[in-house]
């Protein structure tokens, strides 16, 4: 694949406009920090409820049931992917920070939390299908990640949280999420078949929606983290080293789910979907349970650095593999 091909993936999996705006969200941020705090005019904890609220509401509209149940067939397939997502990563992420010198102890709380996020959802399925892989897989595990990761997100950083002095109180975390986002989503699988053939030529317009709200999120948290100047003691090589750490990360988690796949015998197409699904984390799920989990918009902040570093990278590597992919069959 070329050049204009892998720039056509990136805009598949919305790469290009999506960074586009969070890097505008963060520079808007930080030049009008008074406009997005907690003191401005604007409500924008209520026009946050109310996107929230609408995005799972639609992406529950999107799930079909019988589909997912028709997905529970391949299981090792999906116990592998959602143990790799929600056990292996956590586990290997927390005993590296325990060993690792180079990253500042203040973005060890947000890569904790990157570890502990559900996979994201139109990524893994595009580049699936972009690879080769098993594309229902894709769909159920992603679908069925978002999910758990509601439940087990939050209860992940109630028990690593409390190294680095951060106290999550699980029941009104969990409470609150299932008012945002649980029965949202159940709301819309029930209405699944009243009114999902209305809206379908129109649910692909939605991702304007879930972007929008996740960049109104970034911008009211970077310019409260800015009005309260909490980057300002961090140089542009502890930027750079989160990012190369991320990126490391990445391939890190790709060579264990290799091993872990081929040991297992599993078939290319089921060997594809494992790589991408298990890799992968939900910028989406990290910023909305990150607003419930960490109230304060400058921890929030400081937080979803490395989370959108992540995700910035694994868009752009998880691209070139794919391409990888595509070579490899029609050599």
């Amino acid at each position: 694949m070329n050049l204009s091909g892998i720039a056509r993936l990136l805009s598949k999996v919305g790469l290009n406009g999506f960074l586009l705006g969070l890097f505008t969200a963060i520079f808007l941020g930080y030049v009008f920090p008074d406009f997005g705090s907690s003191g401005s005019i604007m409500p924008w904890r209520q026009i946050i409820n109310v996107g929230i609220g609408l995005v799972f509401f639609f992406y529950g509209v999107k799930l079909d049931p019988a589909q997912l149940l028709a997905g529970l067939q391949n299981w090792k397939l999906h116990v592998l992917i959602q143990i790799t997502t929600f056990l292996i990563f956590p586990i290997l992420v927390f005993a590296l920070l325990q060993i690792i010198p180079w990253i500042d102890d203040d973005f060890k709380l947000g890569i904790t939390y990157l570890a502990v996020l559900p996979s994201t959802v139109s990524a893994s399925v595009v580049m699936v299908s972009i690879a080769g892989g098993n594309i229902p897989a894709a769909i159920f595990n992603a679908s069925i990640s978002s999910l758990l990761g509601v439940l087990i997100t939050p209860a992940w950083m109630g028990i690593l949280g409390g190294s680095a002095g951060i106290e999550v109180d699980f029941l009104s975390t969990l409470g609150e999420l299932t008012l945002k986002v649980i029965l949202p989503v159940f709301l819309g699988i029930c209405l699944h078949k009243l009114i999902f053939t209305k809206l379908q030529k129109q649910l692909s317009k939605l991702k304007i929606l879930d972007q929008t709200v996740i960049m109104i999120i970034v911008y009211t948290s970077f310019a409260t983290s800015f009005a309260q100047e909490v980057f300002s003691p961090y140089q542009l090589d502890t930027l750079l080293v989160i990012s190369a750490s991320m990126l490391v990360l990445f391939f890190l988690m790709w060579g264990v789910i290799e091993v872990i796949s081929t040991f297992l015998g599993f078939k290319l197409e089921d060997r594809i979907t494992a790589l991408f699904c298990g890799s992968k984390k939900s910028l989406v799920q990290g910023v909305v349970i990150g607003k419930v989990i960490f109230p304060d918009p400058a921890i929030l902040g400081l937080i979803l650095l490395p989370v959108m570093l992540y995700h910035i990278q694994q868009l752009i590597a998880g691209s070139i593999i794919a391409s990888w992919f595509v070579r490899n069959k029609k050599a």
